[in-house]
């Protein structure tokens, strides 16, 4: 399998990956609630744990939910996609795409890792690892490093759907996502 057909195969992978994890987050975010509406309402004493975690869990089903709806294409966008989805202009529609995803992700991508002069040690990720979950007193990382994971895996999407394009341009069958 060439490196290309291998892409496409991780953004699959990434997608069903990803699909299970935002709705297990989301069935952790309904429970939480749950117990959360419980303990406030039939005990008087609700724990803040349990607010803390489902705001947490819908922070990652948000952020994982954001991958599936960008490799669906059914993320948000400027004009009708079927302006670009054949013909001559497909190729000007992915380019402007991708353009536009690498000028609003890639800074944020690159400020969550890095910071000033390429320093990992002043990115984002790094400042909320040195800091603790107010109830559940966890590193705060496990929870912010859902923003540039989500970015990755959209990056991967993206190239893989240039991918897929190309193929189908050269006529080996396989179809575009």
């Amino acid at each position: 399998m060439g490196l290309g057909r291998q892409i496409v195969a991780l953004s699959g992978a990434l997608d069903r990956i990803c699909r299970d994890a935002a709705m297990a987050c989301l069935v952790l975010m309904v429970a939480l609630i749950a117990i959360q509406v419980v303990a406030r309402y039939g005990l008087s004493d609700p724990p803040g744990w349990t607010e803390e975690g489902a705001r947490y869990a819908m922070v990652w089903s948000g952020f994982l939910g954001t991958t599936l709806a960008f490799r669906r294409g059914a993320d948000p966008t400027l004009t009708s996609r079927a302006l670009f989805s054949s013909g001559p202009w497909q190729g000007l529609g992915f380019a402007l795409r991708a353009g536009a995803v690498g000028l609003f992700l890639g800074p944020v991508w690159y400020v969550s890792v890095f910071g000033p002069g390429m320093d990992p040690a002043r990115g984002f990720l790094a400042r909320t690892a040195v800091r603790s979950t107010e109830s559940l007193g966890i590193p705060l990382i496990g929870f912010t490093l859902a923003l540039p994971v989500a970015i990755t895996v959209i990056f991967i999407h993206l190239l893989s759907q240039g991918l897929a394009r190309e193929w189908t341009i050269r006529g080996s069958g396989e179809e575009p996502l």
